[in-house]
């Protein structure tokens, strides 16, 4: 029997993105993207949730962190704008899974590491999480998939992955919950926004876990409840960004 937790489980999110509020001020793509994720329990993660937000719970009662490496190619200002040299690089999150009042499903992210500084310190400027890294990826003949990453800080954390990547495959409801997101909750200047994006349906392939070595999870303090899930990759898609709302905070 499923553990119960105190945190109610709200509607999943819709598996196609609604239209974007607004016209697009970010236009980028993912690629090589690779999904692994563990559960966690709703009362672990519920402090790193901004004001006016809740963790989202899947039916099990339970909710679950992600760690997620790709690469980001020709993201820039505006559509169809990319930005040479600083547009493309290596990143690699944890995130969590969030809902607001007005049953909008996004991701929280606990931290985002990449391989342009200037990218960053702007990041950080705008109240995202970002650090620098050094990544690494590559790909074999034979399908295997290797990441590496060490976060270049007065407290170095690495990370290592590797995967082999299998067929095509539909996702279970759990990971479409989990990877049908439509945009960030964060915090900015004090309050609470939602960042929406919009992109086509993942898609995705089975991936079996060769070797994972991570310590990302574990520094954003994040305390893990179980096996990971089975691990997916996907070739990428093309996502769309509109302006950052603000998220009315119950008083």
């Amino acid at each position: 029997m499923s553990e119960q937790h105190d945190v109610a489980a709200a509607p999943g999110p819709p598996l196609d993105a609604p239209a974007l509020p607004g016209r697009v001020v970010f236009d980028q793509e993912w690629r090589d993207l690779v999904f692994v994720h563990w559960p966690v329990r709703p009362r672990d993660v519920e402090q790193f949730m901004p004001p006016g937000v809740r963790v989202d719970v899947w039916r099990d009662g339970m909710t679950y962190v992600g760690l997620v490496p790709f690469r980001m190619r020709r993201a820039g200002f505006g559509p169809n704008m990319p930005l040479p040299y600083f547009g493309s690089f290596l990143e690699w999150n944890v995130r969590l899974y969030s809902v607001d009042d007005a049953g909008r499903h996004g991701v929280v992210f606990r931290s985002l590491d990449a391989t342009r500084l200037p990218v960053v310190a702007l990041a950080n400027a705008g109240g995202v999480p970002y650090r620098w890294a050094r990544i690494s990826a590559s790909r074999s003949n034979g399908g295997e998939v290797s990441w590496q990453m060490r976060r270049l800080a007065r407290r170095s954390i690495t990370s290592s992955l590797r995967l082999r990547v299998g067929e095509p495959t539909e996702p279970t409801p759990l990971e479409s919950f989990l990877v049908s997101r439509w945009g960030m909750h964060s915090t900015f200047a004090g309050r609470t926004i939602w960042v929406p994006n919009r992109h086509g349906r993942w898609p995705l392939y089975a991936a079996d876990i060769v070797q994972l070595a991570d310590g990302l999870v574990d520094a954003a303090g994040v305390p893990m409840a179980g096996a990971p899930l089975r691990a997916l990759w996907s070739p990428g898609v093309r996502a769309r960004f509109s302006w950052p709302q603000v998220v009315p905070v119950s008083t």
